[in-house]
């Protein structure tokens, strides 16, 4: 991740994104993970239970303070629905009238109520041990000539990722971390959320547009 301005500098404290790790000014490291959820009110008490449990585990496993971010997020149908109406022709007929009937469903539901996710990520940390070994280096050119993160760092935040996903998932959570793409956009979302919304727009035109033309070469070779 390159070019980031001053003010985004200043305010985000963000350094770099690179080996799927948050670099932040004063070589503090930042990984994210990606969180699902469970129902807990639709569990049994004895399930809930074991919830508890686990989760209180979880916690007690914690040798560093990590961070819970929530995001609530309005729920885009538009992809959901071009998908089932481009296969709709190919479903027999009874299937098709139902497919008729979900659209004619979601639509109604998006005009009435705003539909909304909620997105969960747990930010694990790691720092240097000295400031000495600093070693970060700034994806600008300026005074400070940092090298690459220590390689110690990235294997602290891997490790404690590695736990973290261990312990939740006997809680029956899925944990995936983020690439360098998915914290790219996550700071975007989280600082601009409109710009993340066009820069999104623009990714999936031209997504299409690559495909068009890829098809229509592919229809010139067979020609």
């Amino acid at each position: 991740m390159n070019g980031i301005g001053s003010v985004q500098a200043t305010h985000v404290d963000l350094a770099a994104i690179e080996d799927d790790v948050v670099r932040l000014a004063g070589g503090q490291a930042r990984a994210v993970l990606e969180v699902g959820s469970r129902n807990f009110g639709l569990q049994g008490e004895a399930e809930q239970d074991a919830l508890i449990a686990g989760f209180a585990a979880f916690l007690n496993s914690l040798s560093v303070p990590v961070q819970i971010l929530v995001r609530v997020l309005p729920v885009d149908l538009a992809g959901s629905l071009q998908a089932l109406e481009r296969r709709k022709p190919d479903l027999p007929a009874a299937l098709a009238e139902l497919a008729d009937d979900h659209l004619a469903f979601l639509r109604t539901l998006a005009r009435r109520r705003t539909l909304l996710e909620r997105r969960f990520y747990l930010v694990v940390p790691a720092e240097v041990d000295s400031p000495r070994t600093n070693r970060w280096r700034l994806p600008w050119p300026g005074p400070r000539k940092l090298t690459e993160p220590d390689a110690d760092v990235c294997h602290r935040l891997s490790t404690r990722c590695d736990a973290v996903q261990r312990e939740l998932g006997r809680c029956g959570l899925t944990v995936r971390r983020l690439g360098n793409a998915e914290l790219v956009h996550l700071f975007v979302a989280c600082w601009s959320p409109e710009r993340a919304r066009l820069r999104r727009l623009k990714h999936d035109l031209t997504a299409s547009a690559g495909l068009v033309v890829q098809a229509q070469r592919n229809v010139e070779r067979r020609s």
